[in-house]
């Protein structure tokens, strides 16, 4: 019986994953701690996921402007090293690989967040969300926009960031560019109404992606570094699918050949376009023809469906999500066809070991 793709082992630039299969980046919120530390804690739930081919973390913030959610962890700080070299540690002992997601969540976020100032970001546009503070949901407000030098500065944050994640052990690191934070606010039309080189063209409104791509080259090596792109969202986090969407998305994945990237992390429609001609119907098949490396593919993929799509040659990687948190062993048991385990989401975001590392495994 041939082996299904997914079990197959790949090489991410050199570096050896023994499987197709990736454990997606979701926030978790466990490090309700003064420092907003990944913990002992944390570190358990990623070893016991390391059978993965690749895990990539939970958004962890790059900076204090960069917060949109409480309990999460960052990367910004010595400590905040420290912490996650528990769970790169961890999940290397396992034989696995783990790259850190660098996150900014822009105007999604709350002056709670920030000593009571308004959050940063392209433009003065109010993503219409709950924000998770510390005192529970609150809606959230129009944002700050970001000054040049504000701009400039989230750059050299994400390029510290970076720097940090390496210093912490991780194997490398991929950029949220998707789901409506801080970069698709530049990308999107209608969450960028910026007059100056950040807004306007598609060149400009992509501009800050590939001045952090250009920092991060001169620091670290390339080849381990990604970006998560989500180019189909519709009416989620105020970002709209447009007339400008299928070029500005055309554009930016074209010019990300030119950088050698460790992978372009891609999602599937959250939502139902298939009316709305401006949108992109199938994500992974349109970019397949444009970009030369590797492509991961998201969205409710089943164990067959994961296998077609790699058959299909429309990705060469799979993330899993949502199975991840309830079935740690998630490989496992795609290869021996046993039941999922079904994830309560009521502790999703909750403090402690409940709903986080107490899911059995098959030889638990």
């Amino acid at each position: 019986m041939e082996t299904a793709l997914i079990f197959e082992p790949y090489s991410l630039n050199e570096l050896k994953l023994n499987n197709r299969t990736v454990m997606a980046p979701m926030t978790r919120s466990r490090s309700a701690n003064p420092g907003n530390l990944a913990t002992e804690l944390t570190a358990l739930y990623y070893k016991q996921r390391a059978s993965a081919g690749l895990i990539i973390t939970e958004g962890t913030f790059i900076s204090k402007e960069a917060v949109g959610v409480v309990n999460v962890p960052g990367i910004y700080s010595k400590d905040q090293i420290q912490g996650w070299k528990l769970t790169t540690d961890a999940v290397h002992q396992q034989g696995g690989k783990i790259f850190a997601q660098l996150w900014h969540t822009g105007a999604y976020s709350h002056p709670d967040l920030h000593d009571g100032k308004k959050p940063l970001a392209p433009s003065d546009v109010n993503p219409g969300q709950q924000v998770f503070t510390a005192e529970g949901f609150k809606p959230s407000e129009a944002p700050q926009p970001m000054t040049v030098e504000d701009i400039k500065r989230t750059v050299n944050d994400f390029k510290q960031a970076t720097i940090n994640a390496f210093e912490a052990g991780f194997d490398g690191v991929e950029l949220h560019g998707a789901n409506g934070y801080l970069l698709q606010q530049f990308f999107s039309k209608n969450t960028n109404h910026r007059e100056d080189e950040y807004g306007g063209s598609i060149e400009n409104r992509a501009r800050i992606l590939f001045e952090i791509l250009d920092e991060l080259k001169e620091v670290v090596d390339i080849r381990r570094v990604a970006v998560r792109l989500n180019p189909s969202l519709n009416g989620i986090m105020g970002i709209l699918v447009d007339d400008e969407t299928i070029p500005l998305y055309d554009y930016i994945v074209n010019k990300l050949n030119g950088y050698g990237l460790a992978y372009i992390h891609l999602i599937e429609p959250f939502t139902d376009v298939s009316a709305l001609s401006d949108a992109i119907q199938e994500v992974a098949k349109h970019f397949r023809k444009i970009y030369n490396g590797t492509i991961i593919i998201n969205r409710a993929f089943t164990k067959e469906t994961a296998n077609q799509v790699l058959k299909d040659g429309d990705a060469d990687l799979v993330s899993f999500g949502v199975p991840f948190i309830a079935n740690p062993d998630l490989v496992e048991r795609f290869k021996t066809d046993a039941a999922l385990t079904q994830p309560d989401q009521a502790t999703f975001y909750t403090p402690g070991e409940k709903g986080y590392t107490d899911y059995p495994s098959l030889n638990h």
